[in-house]
């Protein structure tokens, strides 16, 4: 009996500072998938993982925390790929390497070379599998809501999303910008459907 051929999963990422409504689009792709009948699995929760095991983040983020954040992602999304026909990355592996560059920025601290080149090199080679990678573009003038968890500290939210899109073009990451307004997300949800084949 011949096997079934293996269709690798659709994978999508999302980046972003805090409170730029990163889950909330990501959950409304879930939702639209699923209503469309294609599986979905979201990761997510990284940052609470992380606490829960006594790794620092935000604005305390170091090389460590850092490194387990980007392959403890990475795996839950392998294994969500033997579950879900479209995998959505609520944490894309260069996010967790933005905030640790911009909580440096934050601290006036400079990381060796060496460490950067790693993290750098570990972000590019496990970006390359995402399908479709989101970004985020912080809006300035949009109140800090539901970002339970997270420090209220503007300076480092824009330190972040600065990091965000200087990572994006140093390592060549091809990815989507997504706007502070409806149509931004709109078109956002349209192109993930499409690349997962449910439009």
């Amino acid at each position: 009996m011949t096997p079934a051929p293996v269709t690798a999963a659709v994978r999508i990422g999302i980046v972003g500072t805090y409170a730029t409504g990163k889950s909330t689009l990501m959950r409304r792709i879930e939702m639209e998938l699923r209503a469309l009948g294609t599986s979905a699995l979201r990761v997510s929760g990284l940052g609470k993982c992380a606490a829960f095991l006594g790794l620092p983040k935000m604005t305390r983020h170091t090389a460590l925390s850092t490194e387990w954040i980007i392959t403890a992602g990475v795996a839950q999304e392998l294994a969500a790929t033997v579950r879900a026909e479209v995998v959505l990355a609520d944490c894309a592996a260069p996010a967790a390497l933005a905030y640790y560059t911009a909580a440096l920025e934050h601290r006036g601290e400079k990381a060796p070379p060496e460490t950067m080149n790693r993290l750098q090199t570990l972000v590019t080679a496990l970006s390359t599998p995402y399908d479709l990678l989101l970004a985020t573009v912080l809006d300035p003038d949009e109140p800090l809501t539901g970002a339970q968890g997270h420090d209220h500290n503007p300076d480092f939210r824009q330190l972040v999303d600065d990091h965000t899109h200087k990572i994006l073009g140093t390592l060549e990451l091809g990815h989507v910008l997504v706007t502070n307004d409806d149509t931004s997300r709109g078109d956002a949800i349209r192109l993930a459907l499409t690349m997962a084949g449910a439009a």
